[in-house]
């Protein structure tokens, strides 16, 4: 067919069947012993020294492949400790500082419950309103909601450090603003005239209308005058700075002090012992009772003028508080 021949070997070997591709029909091929032989002895000689070298290259390659991967594992191995060691010293130092801020923090907080008590303290001694400053409360704060800000982790003692630090610069204010008020209050009182000017002595004379002692006419007595034995010692009634020093008509030798808004003048000396621009201090001696200018006897004219205009002495003076305890 097509023109191809086959040859059919009768043999009593094998046989074999050949079909060629594009033919129905196949052919029959006979092998010798010989051939038979031949294809034993290959597959039984040959074929195993193949898959032998084979086998030995596959085993080659993969024990270079192992100690190639052993080597890496090796490699990783030693980086994986170095990384352990590294996170073991970071672990120790953290737990240091956060011994440290834990430490702090309880030191904060001690020192907080010192200024609250002392702060407490102080509001009862100045007899100020509990609710103004009440250091047991937490500070009144507020404030629009706030614009979103991407803020760094920190550990939980961080937050608590914060507000503490807060807390403490509010108490700090509030002890500012109460000293302050403290600091005013006695120099309110340090320049407010108060006490008794001499060493005993008596109110021979009020403030207010009266009969002229010289012409028995109604007059105005600007002053208070306290009798006192002559020669005794005159004490400022608060702190302020020397006015006038020396004679007036009418008041003869005169003192004025100057405290702020208010002027305290004491008059008829028998002697000045301070000079214009002296600075004084509260029970500060000043001069001595006398009879100097329009007088009928040693005594004391002192006179209070608030904002330039006399006032009534006698809300100023206080005998149970005798000036010259405190300096003479």
């Amino acid at each position: 067919m097509d023109g191809a021949q086959w040859s059919v070997y009768n043999c009593k070997g094998m046989n074999i069947i050949l079909i060629p591709e594009g033919f129905r029909k196949g052919q029959i091929a006979s092998l010798s012993h010989r051939q038979i032989g031949v294809m034993a002895v290959a597959g039984l000689v040959v074929l195993p020294l193949v898959i032998g070298a084979v086998v030995y290259r596959i085993q080659e390659r993969l024990r270079d492949d192992t100690s190639a991967a052993a080597a890496v594992v090796a490699v990783h191995q030693q980086e994986l400790a170095g990384h352990r060691a590294a996170i073991a010293a970071t672990r120790a130092r953290t737990e240091t500082h956060v011994n440290a801020l834990a430490q702090r923090l309880g030191q904060l907080q001690a020192q907080m419950w010192r200024l609250n008590a002392l702060g407490m303290q102080l509001a009862r001694m100045a007899g100020l309103d509990k609710n103004e400053f009440d250091f047991s409360r937490e500070p009144a704060m507020g404030g629009p909601i706030p614009r979103p800000t991407v803020e760094p982790v920190a550990p939980a003692l961080f937050p608590a450090l914060d507000a503490l630090d807060t807390r403490l610069a509010s108490q700090g204010e509030r002890l500012q603003a109460l000293e302050t008020l403290l600091m005013n209050r006695q120099l309110e009182a340090a320049v407010t005239p108060s006490g008794w000017p001499v060493q005993g002595g008596w109110t021979s004379s009020g403030f207010g209308w009266r009969a002229d002692p010289f012409t028995g006419r109604r007059a105005l007595h600007e002053g208070v005058d306290i009798a006192s034995r002559l020669g005794s010692p005159i004490h400022a009634m608060g702190d302020g700075v020397v006015s006038h020093a020396g004679p007036k008509a009418g008041y003869g030798l005169m003192v004025e002090v100057t405290h702020g808004n208010i002027v305290t003048r004491y008059a008829h000396a028998k002697s000045v012992l301070v000079k214009v621009g002296d600075r004084v201090d509260r029970g500060q001696l000043l001069a001595t009772v006398g009879t100097s200018g329009r007088s009928t006897g040693p005594h004391l004219h002192f006179e209070v003028l608030r904002r330039g205009r006399a006032v009534d002495p006698k809300g100023y003076l206080n005998r149970s508080v005798p000036l010259a305890a405190h300096k003479s």
